[in-house]
């Protein structure tokens, strides 16, 4: 089994639903888990933006890359899922594996009404889903 962290800045929402779906999407071959920079408080919207795929994170907590590089953690893949900007400022993990990096666009800066934030929330999770299904065809 391969274990997948998935990295943004606030744990709030595109690592939190990149590690949900890979979990689901990737059957028996990955065990995925997410972190943040700076972690934050998880985001509602994307919880709903989930819960539409029959995905519950509501009870999910933020979690600091630190806490998992301190707990001694090893992964065959770190996935960074925010900026490219932001993506640099991301730490070494140690037994961290192979780097890899996919841009996404952040939910917490989006403006509008509930319904809108949603409505970019659900691309946001469409688009992470497309890259975890595309990756999941390459060859092992």
């Amino acid at each position: 089994m391969e274990k997948v962290l998935f990295v943004c800045i606030h744990n709030s929402a595109r690592s939190q639903m990149a590690e949900a779906l890979l979990n689901k999407l990737g059957g028996r071959r990955f065990i995925a888990e997410s972190a943040g920079l700076e972690p934050g408080v998880l985001n509602p919207i994307a919880v709903e933006a989930l819960r539409e795929l029959g995905i519950d994170i509501s009870t999910k907590q933020t979690q600091s890359v630190e806490s998992l590089i301190s707990s001694g953690a090893t992964f065959d893949y770190v996935i960074t899922v925010c900026d490219g900007a932001s993506a640099e400022r991301c730490p070494v993990v140690p037994g961290g594996g192979k780097r890899l990096h996919w841009s996404f666009d952040d939910p917490s800066g989006f403006t509008g009404t509930f319904e809108e934030k949603l409505r970019k929330t659900r691309e946001v999770r469409d688009d992470i889903q497309s890259k975890i299904e595309q990756w999941l065809r390459r060859p092992a």
